[in-house]
C-alpha cells in the first residue's frame, strides 16, 4: 500500500513535469523501455533493486545501459530515484505514470479472458463496440484461460462483463442448490 502511494507521488510529480517540458510522450516510451529491460533481465533489477550496491555503480549501471536511449528529463529521474533510494518501486512508479498517461490521453486497457485466442477480426469488432461505448481509445490485452471453459471475459476498469460458460453453471448450480420444492406430507 505505501510503495503504491509513493510510486503514485513520484510518478504524478515526473508527469506532471514532462507535461511541462511538453515530454509527455518521450517519457512515456522511455519509461516502457526501463520497465521491459528490468522485466527481461532479473539480474539487472536485483542489482538495481539491492541496498548494498552503491548508488553511483548503479548510476553508471544506468548510464551505460540507457546513455542515448533515455530523454535528459526521464535519465534525471532515474538518478533521482537512486539518490532517494526509491529504485524497489521503480516498476511499480512506470505502471503508475502509465495510468496517468492513459488516463491524459482517454485510453482504457480491456483485459478480454478467452479460451482461444482471439482472431484478428473479432478482437477488431470487439475493439470498435467497446470503443463505441466507453467513448475512449481501447487497448486490448488478452489472456487465454481454458478454466472459464467458453465464452469470453471482459473487464475495463471496474466494469466486468462475465459471458463465460464457468460462470453460467455456476449459476446454475446456484439456483438448483436452493430448492422450492417442498414435500407436503
Amino acid at each position: 500500500m505505501k510503495s503504491t502511494k509513493l510510486a503514485g507521488r513520484y510518478a504524478k510529480a515526473l508527469f506532471d513535469f514532462a507535461q511541462q517540458k511538453e515530454e509527455i510522450e518521450a517519457v512515456n516510451s522511455d519509461l516502457a523501455l526501463v520497465k521491459s529491460v528490468l522485466k527481461e533481465n532479473s539480474q539487472l533489477k536485483a542489482v538495481i533493486e539491492s541496498p548494498v550496491i552503491f548508488p553511483d555503480k548503479k548510476n553508471d549501471i544506468f548510464t551505460d545501459l540507457f546513455d542515448g536511449k533515455i530523454s535528459k528529463t526521464t535519465f534525471g529521474f532515474l538518478s533521482l530515484i537512486i539518490k532517494k533510494k526509491r529504485e524497489p518501486s521503480l516498476s511499480i512508479i512506470c505502471d503508475e505514470y502509465l495510468k496517468l498517461y492513459n488516463i491524459h490521453h482517454n485510453i482504457k486497457i480491456a483485459y478480454i479472458t478467452t479460451v482461444f485466442p482471439l482472431s484478428e477480426e473479432l478482437a477488431a469488432a470487439l475493439k470498435k463496440l467497446l470503443e463505441e461505448e466507453t467513448h475512449a481509445t481501447i487497448q486490448i490485452q488478452e489472456k487465454v484461460d481454458p478454466n472459464i471453459i467458453g465464452g469470453l471475459l471482459i473487464k475495463i476498469d471496474d466494469f466486468l462483463f462475465n459471458a463465460s460458460i464457468l460462470a453460467k453453471i455456476n449459476k446454475l448450480r446456484a439456483e438448483f442448490s436452493y430448492n422450492v420444492y417442498q414435500a407436503a406430507f
